[in-house]
């Protein structure tokens, strides 16, 4: 199956989770961030640690990424491809924007990629697992944040 060519119902659903997703972590919505979630979901985040599992660690994590991030949050979306096919599991995969203001108020961000395994339970479309992602230079090491779509 094509990215975006899934049932159009699951995808909508699934588009409005995403969009909710985004809005509570520009928001510093911890509550409404961890409601995007299943209670078991593993998180592969690109900072801190190698894995979380369950809700209660990674809501740990947002909670420190968001005291990071006083002065607010830089959370934007691009390029997002959704697969669904009916069933109880889908996938989408997306570019994320992602930074805030430094000390001085300036405005540091970077793209990010990310990878989202979704699945439907009784309460609608949640994420089971997140996997974000830095490229990086295999010969320094370094992450390559300057890099763009």
């Amino acid at each position: 199956m094509n990215p975006n060519s899934s049932v159009p119902d699951e995808r909508s659903a699934i588009e409005a989770l995403l969009k909710r997703w985004v809005q509570a972590a520009c928001a510093s919505d911890l509550d409404a961030v961890m409601a995007c979630y299943t209670d078991d979901l593993v998180a592969y985040d690109a900072v801190l640690q190698l894995q979380f599992r369950g809700a209660a660690a990674y809501r740990a994590h947002w909670q420190r990424c968001m005291e990071m991030c006083p002065g607010g949050t830089l959370f934007e979306m691009a390029e997002p491809a959704i697969v669904a096919d009916g069933g109880t599991l889908a996938f989408a995969h997306y570019l994320l924007r992602c930074g805030g203001p430094d000390e001085h108020g300036e405005l540091k961000t970077s793209w990010l990629r990310g990878t989202v395994g979704l699945r439907r339970g009784a309460d609608g479309w949640r994420i089971a697992h997140e996997h974000i992602s830095v490229p990086f230079d295999m010969q320094s090491g370094k992450a390559l944040f300057d890099l763009t779509p």
